[in-house]
């Protein structure tokens, strides 16, 4: 997973009918991209996430 400052973090819930979980990149603390990530959740929560299986990556390039 390579990521940039401004993408998105989109978990994905655990079981059905949980939400996705989308955090806004703020620092990309590992090397070239790479994981973990300084994240700012919807309700202004940062947090360090470091990705596993259930979540995707969602480029800034297609925003404004």
């Amino acid at each position: 997973m390579r990521a940039h400052t401004g993408d998105r973090v989109v978990t994905h819930g655990r079981t059905v009918g949980d939400p996705d979980r989308v955090a806004r990149i703020v620092e990309v603390l590992g090397p070239d991209g790479a994981p973990p990530y300084r994240v700012r959740d919807e309700d202004g929560h940062e947090t360090v996430v470091a990705p596993g299986p259930d979540t995707t990556l969602r480029h800034r390039s297609g925003e404004t």
